[in-house]
């Protein structure tokens, strides 16, 4: 199976990348889609609804959703199996941009709007610098000039990017983002996927470095896929 991460700020076409992306694949593959938000989402409901696919969502509360995210990923990644997935589409909340959700094995997606400015690149940190592919959406909105200024911000964060301009409304330019996931290997073993950076410092064991996804392999407050309570494990 393999696992595509889609990150980036609110309101940049998170959702709208990737439902043009389970509408160009869904022949070839079937596909998995997790949701994480803050409070409340629907986004699994609706590309349930649409395509007939295995779709859920984590709501993370108090929780960072990044952080959240990474707690809940290796559940996830048992669930879509078990359903039969060959491909699970993670997208994040996207609300702390110090954070990066990206892991090892899996393919890490920023999607970044032409209309939000053109420093929004430098204001991304990990989640940009940490991605293999940059989807800019809302390219018919902005001039020739914008885009190219856009790219080049992009460039100064990350210059090895792949970088997708789209229409993702209508799903222009999409097929270059597609052969990237078509062509990202699949995962080898859940067991040794951990996150591409370090996070941020805090109070957790992610806060403080240790990077292992799963729940069982972290202390403090934790969340589990399954089930609305948090845990605390040790001290």
């Amino acid at each position: 199976m393999r696992l595509a991460v889609v990150a980036g700020p609110p309101s940049a076409g998170k959702t709208a990348v990737v439902r043009q992306t389970i509408r160009s694949l869904l022949d070839r593959y079937r596909i998995a889609y997790l949701k994480i938000d803050v409070v409340r989402a629907f986004e699994d409901e609706e590309l349930a609804a649409e395509f007939s696919i295995p779709a859920r969502k984590v709501c993370s509360g108090d929780l960072c959703p990044d952080h959240a995210g990474v707690m809940v990923m290796r559940d996830a990644i048992a669930w879509a199996e078990g359903e039969g997935a060959d491909l699970l589409l993670v997208e994040s909340a996207g609300l702390c941009l110090r954070c990066s959700p990206y892991t090892t094995q899996a393919l890490g997606i920023v999607v970044l709007s032409a209309v939000s400015g053109t420093n929004t690149p430098l204001k991304m940190a990990a989640m940009l610098a940490l991605a293999d592919i940059a989807v800019v959406t809302r390219i018919d909105l902005v001039s020739q000039a914008e885009k190219e200024v856009f790219r080049e911000r992009i460039r100064e964060v990350n210059p090895d990017l792949d970088i997708v301009e789209t229409n993702a409304v209508q799903g222009t330019g999409m097929r270059y983002l597609l052969r990237a996931i078509e062509g990202c290997p699949p995962i080898t073993d859940p067991d040794t996927i951990v996150l591409r950076g370090a996070p941020p410092l805090g109070v957790c064991t992610l806060c403080i470095g240790k990077t292992e996804i799963g729940w069982q392999n972290h202390f403090g407050v934790v969340r589990r896929l399954e089930g609305a309570d948090y845990l605390f494990r040790g001290d």
